[in-house]
């Protein structure tokens, strides 16, 4: 997403040399992170802390936001979701099959097309990126750990209950009644993805720490 706000805090750098710890002896050409959780918990974070800390070892990776893959644009998402009922709230408002062919094209290493959001004006722009050398995608989301494809399943566990502070700050979106339902939905969605994950990461919302 264009114009998101990142603050790296040392939880997440720890967390990060944590994730470098594990790949030593995994890494391969190309290689498929995705890190799912919650809304807020902290997956753009740990993303983009990675992905500098490879880049010091001279590994290129490229971070994908998977919520720049909705189907619905932000703009006409919440009378979408309004009009068809909270039971559309999932998987399935993302476009997997666009998703897939940027993963196709990283494993190709050819220039891949794909939708940006402005934060800003909430449009949805396009941004060309180049897969040639690079080794790594980090793709993070709600639901990202369902890619099938990935060689790296994190799971970040901190709850939105949990979090509702961290999102306020954020001011990504007003908390309403309907909002609080649709946060209920995905909660029940992304802890069901659970199963099969690799690494496991407990953020405190609001002290500097984590748990392993």
């Amino acid at each position: 997403m264009l114009n998101d706000r990142i603050t790296v805090t040392p939880k997440h750098e720890q967390a990060a040399d944590v994730v470098i710890d594990y790949l030593a002896d995994k890494m391969k050409p190309k290689f498929i992170i995705t890190i799912g959780g919650e809304v807020g918990s902290g997956k753009s974070t740990l993303a983009y802390a990675l992905a500098h800390k490879l880049k010091k070892q001279g590994i290129r990776s490229k971070i994908i936001d998977l919520d720049d893959f909705y189907k619905i644009p932000p703009l006409q998402r919440k009378e979408w979701r309004r009009a068809k009922g909270i039971e559309s709230v999932g998987p399935s408002e993302y476009n997997w099959g666009k998703i897939i062919h940027v993963i196709n094209d990283f494993y190709e290493n050819q220039k891949s097309v794909m939708p940006c959001v402005d934060l800003i004006t909430d449009y949805v722009d396009e941004i060309t990126t180049n897969f040639e050398d690079v080794n790594v995608i980090i793709l993070n989301g709600l639901y990202a750990t369902k890619i099938e494809q990935a060689d790296l399943r994190i799971f970040i566990e901190l709850t939105y209950d949990e979090t509702k502070e961290a999102q306020i700050f954020g001011d990504k979106e007003e908390m309403t009644a309907f909002r609080k339902q649709i946060l209920e939905r995905e909660h029940e969605m992304v802890q069901g993805l659970k199963k099969g994950c690799d690494l496991f990461f407990d953020f405190d919302a609001l002290v500097d720490k984590y748990h392993l």
